[in-house]
């Protein structure tokens, strides 16, 4: 066990070894929330709130062993999000072993008042040999007074040619029950790339979105803000993004979750996927260049007036 700070904050993190041996940071805000954070991966595994109430899902199923990313948490999909290209399923960033960053470049985000850790990746010879670019990737994760998380990414290119890559936060929130209490603000009227129809165009015709069927979704173009409200749980995730245009909404429901070896049959009622990411247009660096993305999750308690994105209660 150990103690550690980054440069910028001086903002102290734990250091630990899960049960495989890999590191984890353990970030505590002094009003007790907390977040967990694996170098495996890069992966956030839990965020708690004041009160301890764990607000990411986990499988009861999933495997946390080295080289598979656990099925949970906030994984990091990078270079590559889905299938959709040569790499295996949401790239190999969230399979890989990550290492704390004591020299971190500042960041013009005003985080003094968060605990935070940052976390570097770069490739080894068998990611240059499947995916041949030179890069850092930086993680920031933070946690702020009021127990809001925040992760910061820089991808910068460290190659001699331009390369493009897809991102995204593959962001597990944990609800109440999915089919009836849960529903999304903030993307009415959007056009959406459906994967269960071959990445279809459609376009948004609710006033929410409540889910009664396996959702795979990309909403483009979407605002910087959206919220997820879970009735039950009297309980809004308030989502705020930067320098990522997509919102990917993914629920694999019950047939889906029957196939899949690391996720229980009907916990599917009990989590739902909403992921800040650029997933339509990759993004392309040319040599020397920088890019930015940004997420922030606030639980906040809900309301029953219509302004809570503006005007949130936190809990």
């Amino acid at each position: 066990m150990s103690m550690g700070h980054c440069s910028e904050q001086r903002a102290e993190f734990e250091v630990t070894k899960d049960w495989n041996g890999v590191d984890q940071v353990a970030i505590r805000s002094p009003r007790g929330a907390s977040v967990r954070v694996c170098l495996h991966g890069g992966q956030v595994v839990s965020w708690r709130n004041h009160r301890g109430e764990e607000l990411l899902f986990s499988s009861s199923k999933a495997i946390f062993k080295p080289p598979r990313a656990s099925r949970g948490g906030i994984p990091i999909c990078f270079p590559q999000f889905g299938n959709c290209g040569i790499l295996e399923q949401h790239g190999f960033a969230r399979n890989k072993i990550w290492t704390i960053d004591g020299e971190a470049p500042p960041l013009n985000y005003g985080d003094n008042n968060k605990a935070s850790v940052d976390l570097l990746l770069k490739p080894s010879e068998d990611d240059l040999k499947c995916w041949p670019h030179c890069f850092e990737l930086r993680l920031r994760v933070s946690l702020s007074m009021d127990g809001d998380l925040s992760l910061i990414s820089r991808v910068r290119n460290v190659n001699g040619k331009p390369f493009s890559f897809s991102f995204a936060y593959h962001t597990y929130l944990s609800v109440s029950d999915i089919s009836s209490e849960v529903r999304i603000e903030g993307l009415e009227t959007l056009d959406y790339l459906d994967n269960l129809s071959q990445r279809e165009r459609f376009t948004e015709q609710g006033d929410a979105i409540t889910f009664e069927s396996e959702v795979d979704r990309v909403y483009v173009g979407s605002p910087g803000v959206i919220a997820v409200l879970d009735h039950e749980k009297k309980r809004t995730f308030i989502v705020r993004k930067e320098g990522l245009p997509d919102i990917v909404v993914w629920n694999p429901w019950e047939k889906k979750s029957k196939t899949m070896t690391d996720f229980g049959d009907e916990e599917y009622k009990q989590m739902l996927c909403v992921d800040a990411a650029a997933v339509e247009r990759p993004i392309t660096l040319k040599p020397g260049e920088e890019w930015t993305g940004k997420l922030e999750l606030s639980a906040v308690a809900s309301t029953n007036c219509s302004d809570h994105l503006d005007h949130p209660g936190r809990l």
